[in-house]
């Protein structure tokens, strides 16, 4: 046996003539195969300006002088001016320095193999995560996109699920964490928006009810109509002079300021504006 069973490293012979030949040429081996480190895997095209030492993965299809006639996933390394090709071992480990990662050479082929991603039971972004929050994020803003790269469909859906009707899914904002308005699913199956001074105790804003749609606003009963306000309602005011479209749709109502007679509600029959209490054009 001239050669180690696993690295492949040269061995010395009885009586060998020149041994520091071969010995240098296992350190040479050992060189790269221990805890090498590799300028890149992805390089296709054989760089003019690396230097003394550089070593890389080649990618398939990769072009050049030199790796045009290597293997792909072969180590090459610049020795003495000029690429060497050199095998990987299985079990072999590497990092790639220009995307930072680690790859392993499972005897055909290198991949990130156990390195890959994989689910973990926390995650901080420039901040500790607690039991109560796994995922905790410190910056300014935060994007979340549709995906460009696999490529998607073009949506951005960002979903939030709870375990049953009784439960919470929601939005809560805070300031100073302490809450001051939330949104979602608050216990039942009406989306509502609440607000607060406190944190403690939220008023409602607007709840809408599945079945139908309807929505009661600034209070927390069941609405009766498609719109049920729990306090006074004002409309937008005009001048006679300054009336909006009636024509825009049928059902609208107006202050009218400066009608004969004083302030009065109008109404939009789909052509022209109508007093509330006479049913007289707004002139």
């Amino acid at each position: 046996m001239s050669t180690s069973p696993r690295l492949s490293l040269p061995l010395l012979m009885p009586q060998q003539a020149q041994r520091h030949l071969t010995l240098n040429d296992a350190f040479r081996l050992l060189d790269v195969l221990v805890q090498t480190a590799v300028v890149s895997d992805s390089l296709a095209v054989e760089p003019e300006d690396a230097g003394e030492g550089d070593l890389f993965i080649l990618p398939p299809g990769a072009t050049g002088a030199r790796w045009g006639a290597m293997q792909p996933g072969a180590l090459a390394m610049v020795e003495n001016g000029g690429f060497v090709e050199m095998q990987p071992v299985p079990g072999q480990i590497a990092y790639v320095a220009d995307r930072r990662a680690l790859v392993l050479f499972d005897g055909e082929a290198w991949g990130a193999g156990p390195f890959a991603a994989k689910e973990t039971e926390c995650l901080g972004i420039n901040a500790a995560p607690t039991d109560a929050n796994r995922l905790t994020v410190a910056a300014d803003a935060e994007l979340l996109t549709f995906d460009a790269r696999t490529p998607g469909t073009g949506d951005a859906r960002k979903v939030i699920n709870r375990q049953d009707t009784d439960r919470v899914a929601a939005v809560l904002f805070q300031t100073g964490f302490s809450g001051r308005a939330e949104i979602g699913l608050l216990g039942d199956e009406r989306f509502a928006v609440r607000v607060s001074t406190d944190g403690a105790s939220f008023r409602p804003v607007l709840t809408a009810r599945p079945a139908d749609g309807f929505l009661s606003v600034a209070h927390d009963s069941e609405p009766v109509c498609a719109l049920d306000v729990g306090g006074a309602v004002r409309v937008a005011t005009y001048l006679k002079a300054a009336l909006p479209s009636a024509e825009a749709g049928a059902g609208q109502i107006i202050l009218v300021s400066d009608a004969a007679g004083g302030a009065v509600l109008a109404f939009s029959d789909g052509a022209a504006w109508r007093r509330v209490t006479d049913r007289a054009i707004v002139t």
